[in-house]
This record gives C-alpha cells, sequence and structure tokens, in this order.
C-alpha cells in the first residue's frame, strides 16, 4: 500500500483541479461505504502549497500507512479492503476497517499525537453510515500550525508564513522520524 517517492508527479495543482480531486475523494468513500458498510479510514498528508504529490509527502505518507496497519494489527481489528492512490490533492490511503468507529477515531488522534510525524497526516474516520467523526466529536482544539503554536486554518488563511519555512519544518520532522529508526 506504499506509495513510491521516485514516481511523485511535482505537479502543481489549481483551485479547480484540488475541489475536483476533494469530491472525487467524497466520491470514492461513499462507493467504499456502499460496499463494505464499516468504517472507513481516510488518511492524506497536510501539504501546504501547490505542489501535493512530491518524494517528500510520498515518505511522509509512506510513515502513514505503516503507522496505520501496526495500529489494526495491534488492535486485532480486521482490514476488509485498502488501497494508496495518488490525486489532485496528493497521496490519499483508504482502509475499509472492522472496528467500532468511535475507538478507531480515538486510536487515529492518538496516533497523530504520538507520531513524529502524526502533525502532518489528516486521519478522518467515516461511520457505516457517511458521518466524519472529526476532533470537535472529542472536544479537542483545532490542529496547531506547524511553525508558530497558532491555529493552523488562520495561519494558512492568512498566509503567515513562507512556504519554503513550512516544507523545511517538514523536512526536519521527516528526517526526526527517519533517524528514529521508525520505517514506512
Amino acid at each position: 500500500m506504499h506509495l513510491l517517492p521516485e514516481f511523485a508527479t511535482q505537479h502543481a495543482v489549481s483551485i479547480p483541479e484540488l475541489l475536483a480531486s476533494r469530491d472525487e475523494r467524497q466520491a470514492r468513500q461513499h462507493a467504499w461505504l456502499t460496499r463494505h458498510h464499516a468504517p472507513l479510514v481516510s488518511f492524506t498528508v497536510v501539504a501546504p502549497g501547490p505542489i501535493k504529490d512530491s518524494a517528500l509527502t510520498r515518505r511522509i505518507f509512506n510513515h502513514g500507512v505503516t503507522a496505520l496497519l501496526a495500529l489494526a494489527e495491534k488492535s486485532a481489528w480486521i482490514i476488509r479492503e485498502q488501497t494508496a492512490l495518488v490525486s489532485a490533492s496528493g497521496p490519499e490511503g483508504l482502509l475499509s476497517i472492522e472496528a467500532p468507529a468511535h475507538d478507531l477515531k480515538l486510536a487515529t488522534i492518538e496516533l497523530e499525537h504520538s507520531h513524529p510525524l502524526g502533525r502532518l497526516w489528516d486521519i478522518d474516520v467515516l461511520t457505516p453510515e457517511g458521518e466524519i467523526l472529526s476532533r470537535r466529536h472529542f472536544a479537542l482544539p483545532a490542529r496547531r500550525c506547524l511553525l508558530c503554536g497558532q491555529s493552523a486554518a488562520d495561519c494558512a488563511r492568512g498566509k503567515t508564513h513562507a512556504l519554503s519555512d513550512l516544507l523545511t519544518q517538514m523536512e526536519a520532522l521527516l528526517h526526526d522520524a527517519d533517524s528514529r529508526n521508525i520505517t514506512p
């Protein structure tokens, strides 16, 4: 389920492409929920800037896939189906997992908090009925900025930080995960 970093497109995505990609992801999610009627994990990489599919985002994605598979194994949850693909919005993973959706979301939130790259992952859990369980369901605060700790949404909206600084921080987090021998 891993993606080869050397095959990244490096394509600068336009806003219309990004919006179409998100619509396609929602359609895929709906098809998976219809097929399996089990909770669905939809996993992407938080990637600032116009290039969503890069060697960097694929390497970060592969670490996330490894962590999600290990989580399912440790929890003795059955993965009914899994896939990895690349869309205009970057690497994407889908895993249909037999587990209580609430428990699955709590475990993925813990993964986002405990793994060195967790801040760079966007792990959505959808109930079999299609409801997205969000951080708000668990009274958790919004995501924080990679650089300053303020609201990530506010910093992104205000273009508070240079893209090069954000990418440098992403590289540093990836280097940290690699140096800890956390294998993707």
